[in-house]
């Protein structure tokens, strides 16, 4: 039955990229179709899950995902509404590998916050949940693609999916406990995907914008990319939830919806390069190779 349900769910993918890649398409670039996209290709980024990050040279926005970590996205979220990161510091930069912030062991108001909770490495997915399968075969999972605009992971056998370690995903520090994580200590992965951590670390969101301001900070010298000394550490200003904001200091975002026209035509794109510049198609992509675009709301 398994076996089944994996190639019923690969012929659907091919199937669906078939079908819509070519339809009222034909782009040869990533930015023509963006830009030949409808309105209705793009979905507001909902403020409530909208986490802003202040560092000293800019803003990292990280787009919360609920429906994966319902429980510790809370967490975070009155952490955030308490000003408990407001103060501390980017702790850790890693070579190809994480930045990573906050600190389990401040003694700082927490706003009814858990210090623990319950791992959510993955969970329960239903039939008619979202999820644009990719066609190209995957060595970390049976089945990978995405849902509502992440990067995930799917095992028909046990029917789990999960968040994967893509470039920009945000996730919770931890001990060796699987359920020491709290999200007073976040991640975010600046380097090659490091997809051994899946189902190994709850995943949060990812960084919608301002990935540089954490890719570009000065590697740490100690043991796992550790600064030695509080000077060597990037303060953070705050960090706010933009609902809580005056609408007037939000940054309005959509992101491309991964379950249309527009998406099969870029995931399409993506596999056959036709630029002038490319000479030999791949054929293929990788989940983490696959951008997700975001871009500012039009105005009205």
């Amino acid at each position: 039955m398994a076996r089944h349900m994996f190639h019923v769910a690969m012929a659907a993918a091919i199937g669906f990229l078939g079908s819509w890649a070519t339809a009222g398409f034909g782009a040869t670039s990533m930015a023509d179709i963006l830009n030949n996209a409808p309105a209705d290709a793009w979905r507001p980024i909902d403020p409530a899950n909208l986490l802003y990050l202040d560092l000293p040279k800019g803003r990292v926005i990280i787009e919360l995902a609920p429906a994966f970590a319902p429980h510790h996205v809370e967490n975070i979220k009155r952490l955030a509404r308490a000003g408990f990161f407001d103060g501390l510091a980017v702790v850790r930069v890693q070579d190809d590998y994480v930045a990573q912030w906050g600190n389990a062991e401040a003694k700082r108001p927490l706003g009814g916050a858990q210090t623990r909770l319950k791992a959510e490495f993955s969970r329960q997915f239903g039939a008619r949940e979202p999820f644009t399968a990719l066609p190209d075969k995957d060595v970390y999972a049976p089945i990978v693609g995405f849902s509502d605009g992440f990067p995930t992971a799917r095992d028909p056998s046990s029917r789990r999916t999960w968040l994967a370690h893509c470039y920009g995903m945000v996730g919770v520090g931890r001990d060796k406990d699987a359920d020491s994580g709290s999200g007073m200590e976040l991640y975010a992965v600046i380097g090659h995907a490091p997809r051994h951590l899946d189902r190994n670390v709850t995943l949060v969101g990812r960084v919608v914008r301002g990935i540089e301001w954490l890719s570009s900070l000065p590697r740490g010298t100690g043991d796992l990319g550790f600064y030695k000394t509080p000077p060597e550490m990037t303060p953070i200003s705050r960090l706010r939830i933009a609902a809580d904001l005056p609408l007037s200091e939000r940054i309005h975002l959509e992101a491309l919806r991964t379950d249309t026209p527009t998406f099969a035509a870029l995931l399409n794109n993506r596999r056959f390069r036709s630029d002038d510049w490319y000479k030999r198609a791949a054929g293929r992509i990788d989940l983490c190779n696959m951008p997700l675009p975001v871009r500012d709301a039009p105005t009205k």
